[in-house]
């Protein structure tokens, strides 16, 4: 009689086996960009944060001294421009409401602003690096520093309010679509797509053509910059001294 119940035994565990792992979560979908459209882009502007707020395209961009932060039509000059003074080094940007939150790279401050004006109303002290920044539908501020943790911030205090990790470092430039967070890997032409709640990466996008199609080559002339086109399901994306942006689509990867 053992060799019936153990052969019963073998085949539950098998079959259980194979029932957790069709409960594992899939990986990433790979996807690329299709490229719909494009615009010029300032070629002097070294991208930090690209965020549309109904029809207006805020861009905050760095380097100390040379820092600005200009609102405007996508494509066309700005209506507004402010520097940061100088030795400040801009970095992500969003915008929720009447209120504009930028983050400094390693002067340990976000500046808060009116978003009608850009005029600066009080720098708020964080710890480390500020990198990328968007905000959720609730107002949460997501934000990164370089590393591979997401932190969440309060809308009106700045504190951290918690953080998820995503397992891949140098996560730079963000932008917040529903319950996901898409976020630029620094000196790479990828995105990923970041599920917020639990930090899993959902989607790797490959945005290698569009370096080429840009025509740039200096070693710090990235892909960094991407925002969400209002009532569409398009992305602008853009890099640090790139004379152009483009309006792209993500689309699944040819096998």
């Amino acid at each position: 009689m053992r060799t019936p119940i153990v052969t019963a035994l073998l085949l539950a565990a098998a079959l259980g086996g194979c029932a957790g792992a069709q409960e594992q979560p899939a990986g990433p979908e790979r996807l690329t960009v299709q490229v719909a459209g494009t615009l010029p882009h300032d070629p002097a502007a070294f991208t930090e944060g690209l965020e549309f707020d109904g029809d207006t395209l805020y861009e905050s961009t760095g380097l100390a001294g040379k820092s600005t932060l200009t609102a405007g039509p996508a494509g066309g000059p700005p209506r507004t421009t402010v520097t940061l003074p100088s030795p400040m080094f801009g970095e992500g940007v969003t915008v929720l409401g009447p209120t504009l939150w930028q983050l400094t790279w390693q002067d340990g401050v976000a500046i808060e602003r009116d978003a009608a004006t850009l005029a600066e109303r009080r720098r708020v002290p964080f710890q480390g690096e500020g990198w990328g920044l968007c905000h959720q539908a609730d107002g949460r501020l997501v934000m990164s520093n370089g590393s591979s943790r997401l932190t969440f911030r309060d809308p009106e205090t700045f504190a951290v309010t918690g953080s998820v990790d995503v397992g891949r470092d140098q996560l730079n430039e963000l932008e917040c679509v529903g319950g996901d967070v898409y976020a630029n890997v620094w000196h790479t032409d990828t995105v990923l797509r970041i599920e917020a709640a639990t930090g899993r990466i959902t989607g790797t996008i490959d945005a290698g053509q569009l370096r080429a199609k840009a025509n740039v080559t200096g070693a710090e002339d990235v892909l960094n910059g991407i925002a969400a086109v209002p009532g569409t399901g398009d992305f602008l994306l853009t890099g640090k001294q790139w004379p152009v942006t483009f309006r792209v689509r993500f689309v699944p990867a040819q096998p």
